[in-house]
């Protein structure tokens, strides 16, 4: 071990670690590679060997200034870099996680929060039900090839030793934050459709039949519907979550430029 690390030279080591700065906010923000399910040190093992295999693209005939101000300052910017693509990643996944929870709260299971095994909050039954399939349908599709492949594409679009545009990245993540709200929407728009129009029959039928005890009745009931069009309706998000995945590496990319 000790005669490999002999024969690296310092621009390489150093640009090791500043690839592991760009490759790390991944496993802060991003889920799946920020779950809790994950231990810390596989998380560590996992962000050095991606950053092992990504440092000779990024350090192609580029030579790492020895001046330990210079080197600093590119960390920082290596940290921004990476923020600015995690932070479009892990808003898929919060738009997921939201969606779960605008039934949970339509449906009443709110009352019964758990501990998310993926990002370690409290949430309702369906919410933690909805953040398992997203992990699913991202390991299914190989989503984390398609994530690597796109933190590569980043240092074409803002090399190493070049500095990102900020009105950029704020833009981009400003735009991604917006998103999140819309399609938890399109999400769980069937099914707070369906709860809805529960709550209209039980009120109609509350005029109709005064001495029925509708609380008693609706809760179930509610519940009972919410399930079922939650169980027709999941298929149909695992080709949302395909598109969605595309469209959030494209953002982050987008967002990345030369300053």
């Amino acid at each position: 071990m000790n005669e490999v690390l002999a024969q690296l030279d310092r621009n390489t080591i150093v640009g090791f670690i500043l690839v592991l700065a760009r490759v790390s906010p991944l496993f802060l923000l991003a889920p799946p590679f920020n779950s809790s399910m994950v231990p810390p040190r596989a998380r560590l093992i996992i962000a050095c060997g991606i950053s092992i295999g990504l440092a000779p693209l990024a350090l192609h005939g580029l030579a790492i200034p020895s001046d330990m101000m210079k080197i600093a300052g590119l960390a920082l910017k290596e940290i921004l870099v990476g923020l600015g693509f995690a932070f479009s990643i892990a808003c898929l996944f919060a738009a997921v996680d939201a969606a779960g929870s605008m039934i949970d709260t339509q449906i009443g299971m709110n009352f019964g929060s758990l501990i998310n095994p993926v990002d370690s909050t409290q949430s309702g039954s369906i919410s933690q039900l909805y953040s398992m399939v997203g992990i699913l349908v991202f390991i299914a599709i190989d989503g984390e090839a398609w994530v690597i492949r796109g933190l590569s594409r980043t240092y074409e679009l803002v090399p190493m030793l070049s500095t990102p545009s900020i009105s950029k990245l704020t833009a981009a993540a400003s735009s991604a934050f917006e998103g999140i709200f819309s399609s938890a929407l399109e999400v769980a728009g069937p099914v707070l459709l369906a709860l809805i129009l529960t709550d209209v029959a039980f009120g109609v039928v509350s005029r109709v039949v005064p001495q029925l005890n509708v609380f008693a009745v609706g809760f179930p009931m509610k519940m009972i519907v919410g399930l079922l069009v939650v169980a027709a309706a999941l298929p149909f998000m695992s080709g949302w979550f395909v598109d969605q995945l595309q469209r959030s590496v494209e953002s982050g990319l987008s967002g990345i430029g030369v300053g």
